[in-house]
């Protein structure tokens, strides 16, 4: 009897232990959840933040990261596609049909809005945005009538100083970290460049874009011409001695001036034939073929969207692996 009762007791006991595990690992998996539970709240109350962004028309509220973006800049739809998002609305390009031949399978199905000169804001609206990207240059007159449909950011200018143009945008979009990856990526890649050009750097350059009945020389404030500065290319006598840090818009007479040891041009044509007409008038001109660097074979014909016309991002990095190929050098990335 004794001996029965000893052991029912210690049944007892071992009964009891289990329980209190068993309950002790319900009560670590519901602290576990709840602390999951609260993290993924901490994580959307995060990523539903307002943050102020400063830019050229002042300040600008933006809450969380954006989803439903509108983009009225060239520049800025290449931004905005290598931060990994697809507009739902952008300006059709200069070029192309609707867009650039370089990004138009990223753009499949996005609504075309006019030209970035002048976009269409009824149909921005009617794509109830959650952040419009702009530009001052070309939409300051309409900056009120954007910030009544949406957050709306504007980037100062619209030259070559595409760099900070993208860091605005990405801190507009959320996405800091990303676009600073994306620029030392960019920057890594130039200094590969550097480091192999070598000598090739004092070797110089000029960039020559021809266009419906004018032909220009883009300088030291334009977007190949700033990629050709951060490389540390040399530039030939006129880009030197110029006033226009933007271009100069020359005669056939001044195209002795344009000689360097090497030419890069391009042509803006709209559909019309008159940049090709104006490249191909030029370039049988004598005093073209009479330049050292056509003679000796160093001008190159290339892309005017990539090199020019683009001017964002994705275009700068397709202009630097274009220019390596020139300078014969391989990239490592």
């Amino acid at each position: 009897m004794n001996n029965w009762l000893g052991k029912k007791s210690v049944g007892l006991v071992i009964c009891a232990l289990v329980l209190a595990i068993i309950a002790t690992g319900c009560g670590a998996k519901a602290n576990n959840s709840t602390n999951k539970n609260e993290a993924a709240g901490n994580s959307e109350q995060a990523s539903g933040e307002t943050r102020v962004i400063k830019h050229a028309m002042g300040e600008t509220e933006i809450k969380g990261t954006p989803k439903r973006v509108v983009v009225l800049t060239n520049e800025g739809t290449e931004a905005v596609l290598a931060l990994g998002i697809k507009p739902v609305g952008a300006v059709q390009s200069f070029t192309g049909n609707p867009w650039y031949d370089h990004i138009a399978s990223e753009m499949e199905g996005v609504e075309v809005l006019g030209k970035e000169g002048q976009p269409n804001v009824e149909l921005i609206a009617g794509l109830q945005p959650d952040l419009i990207i702009a530009n001052k240059m070309r939409h300051e007159k309409i900056y009120d009538q954007l910030k009544a449909i949406a957050p709306t950011v504007e980037s100062e200018t619209l030259r070559g100083e595409w760099k900070n143009n993208f860091k605005l945008y990405a801190e507009a979009l959320n996405k800091t970290a990303e676009g600073d990856k994306l620029l030392a990526d960019f920057d890594a890649r130039i200094d590969d460049f550097k480091a192999q050009a070598g000598d090739k750097l004092k070797e110089t350059i000029s960039f020559v874009r021809f266009m419906g009945g004018k032909t220009r020389v883009y300088q030291l404030d334009t977007f190949s011409g700033i990629i050709a500065s951060q490389i540390g290319l040399a530039r030939n006598e006129m880009t030197l001695n110029t006033k226009e840090t933007f271009a100069d818009e020359i005669t056939k007479e001044r195209l002795p001036e344009v000689d360097a040891h090497r030419i890069i041009y391009f042509t803006y044509e709209t559909g019309d034939g008159k940049g090709n007409e104006q490249e191909k008038e030029w370039t049988n001109d004598p005093l073209w073929t009479g330049l050292s660097a056509v003679k000796e074979k160093r001008a190159y014909r290339v892309n005017d969207a990539i090199w020019n016309t683009a001017g964002g991002i994705k275009a700068a990095n397709l202009m630097l692996t274009e220019l390596a190929e020139i300078y014969d050098i391989k990239l490592k990335n």
